[in-house]
């Protein structure tokens, strides 16, 4: 009989919570990863995931849960907690906080922040990239941080207008203070994702929108998505 895990996704919390029942192996930890992927596109502050009724036959099927740590480790850049777990400690090799039930991790993450997480809906449309800039820069003089507005607004043009030229669905422009750093992020519904290969010749056409964003941007990266892709960048100091 084939191996199966039902995702239960909680958003009524203070953060996401996920539910995974059932079996997790090498057949299972796909979904498992692109569920987990999926909520932490939205960019919450924390992901909590109760795997009290998961089976974890083998310790290897844990690396999904990995995987997804290290790929997310600066861009959302959320606190990644698990619940329920049997109390071994093959849990802790998975990077993520680890608690007996889900009152306790959500009294060790405390209450989210305010006004650090925004995000703004366009349509690939011209016009999108000025109404990114409009707002990152608000959102920068109200944390306290304008002197990133321009290199986020750079790299939040890119972004846009990659979408509006190639990808032409509607998208999401996430942002987020991190101390004091700021993230800019764009999701969209293409599976296509952008290719960087360097500096390209002056003679070519276009091709330079992936070398601004390496050049401004601290660290910058993509994931794909289950129907798309999130691009991000952060801007440092």
């Amino acid at each position: 009989m084939p191996s199966e895990v039902r995702h239960l996704v909680d958003r009524g919390q203070s953060y996401p919570l996920v539910r995974l029942t059932g079996v997790l192996d090498a057949e299972t930890a796909g979904p498992v990863r692109s569920t987990l992927l999926d909520v932490l596109a939205g960019q919450p502050e924390a992901l909590v995931v109760d795997v009290a009724e998961l089976r974890v036959p083998q310790d290897t099927a844990l690396t999904t849960l990995r995987e997804v740590f290290d790929e997310t480790r600066d861009w959302p850049a959320a606190r990644l907690a698990l619940c329920g777990a049997d109390g071994g400690v093959r849990w802790g090799s998975t990077g993520w906080l680890v608690h007996a039930d889900q009152a306790s991790a959500y009294t060790a993450l405390g209450p989210p922040g305010t006004g650090l997480r925004e995000t703004l809906e366009l349509e690939p449309v011209v016009g999108a990239a000025r109404r990114a800039r409009e707002l990152i820069a608000e959102l920068c003089q109200r944390w306290g941080l304008a002197d990133l507005a321009g290199d986020a607004g750079i790299v939040a043009t890119e972004m846009v207008n990659n979408v509006v030229a190639h990808a032409r669905t509607p998208m999401r422009l996430l942002l987020a203070r991190l101390g004091d750093a700021v993230s800019v992020a764009v999701r969209d519904d293409s599976p296509d994702q952008p290719r960087f290969s360097g500096p390209v010749a002056p003679t070519a056409y276009g091709g330079r929108g992936l070398l601004l964003i390496d050049a401004v941007a601290a660290r910058w990266g993509q994931l794909g998505l289950p129907g798309g892709k999130v691009v991000w960048a952060l801007m440092t100091r």
